[in-house]
């Protein structure tokens, strides 16, 4: 059977323009939404951060007010479940992308501060891509992209058709204006076909190997996408 490695951020801050610190992690839906049509499907499941570190859910992704009561107890119920698997990571460094059919990337802010710039994610990204292996992630997800470059130094990703959090989608969650930069805005300039849907509507795109979803909302379509390319 097919493995999936999904690698979750190990930040629990983002660290902000002004160097104040936001309280974050990974948008618990994101992961969720991923994990457990995977699981449903068949697939054997790997979970892995930088370092092994034990990964944090944003609290806001389970806030009733924010996601609503059926949302947040279906996550806490989840996350319960499979306190196990998410509290004992791989560590990033030691993971071969040639074990695994897809390497999947579950957004929140922790990416934006950890993930983009983490070398082992680089290596793993940047060897995937090379095998041809599906890569996929969602949100904040994508930000995991800017951290593979080429011998020569270029980002393998450009020219790829893509989505992630929209800049205006940052901005209505109001974390855009003392944010060190945006992700739309950055894929976009490193030369990424950049592709978006309305705001907080479900949104996924696929080149070739490569699948992205826009925000939270396009978690369980950009799953279903990764499931079929698969099989």
């Amino acid at each position: 059977m097919t493995k999936i490695l999904i690698v979750l951020s190990a930040a629990d801050k983002w660290t902000r323009t002004d160097g104040s610190l936001y309280e974050t992690g990974v948008w618990a839906q994101e992961f969720v939404d991923l994990d457990k049509p995977f699981l449903r499907a068949g697939f054997d499941v790997d979970l892995a951060s930088p370092g092994g570190v034990v990964p944090t859910m944003d609290k806001r992704s389970l806030d009733p007010k924010l996601v609503g009561e059926d949302v947040a107890e279906c996550m806490r119920t989840y996350l319960a479940q499979n306190a196990e698997r998410i509290e004992h990571p791989l560590v990033l460094a030691d993971i071969n992308p040639a074990d695994y059919g897809a390497i999947v990337v579950p957004g929140g802010h922790g990416p934006v501060e950890d993930l983009y710039k983490d070398p082992d994610m680089g290596r793993v990204l940047l060897e995937a891509d090379r095998q041809r292996k599906v890569i996929a992630a969602v949100c904040h997800g994508p930000a995991a992209l800017l951290a593979a470059r080429d011998a020569s130094g270029s980002w393998p990703f450009a020219g790829r058709k893509m989505t992630s959090l929209t800049d205006e989608e940052e901005i209505e969650f109001g974390t855009a204006e003392n944010a060190p930069w945006l992700l739309a805005e950055t894929l976009r300039k490193l030369g990424a076909a950049f592709e978006q849907g309305p705001n907080w509507k479900t949104h996924v795109v696929q080149d070739g190997n490569l699948l992205t979803g826009q925000n939270p909302q396009s978690s369980a379509a950009l799953a279903e996408m990764v499931i079929a390319a698969l099989r």
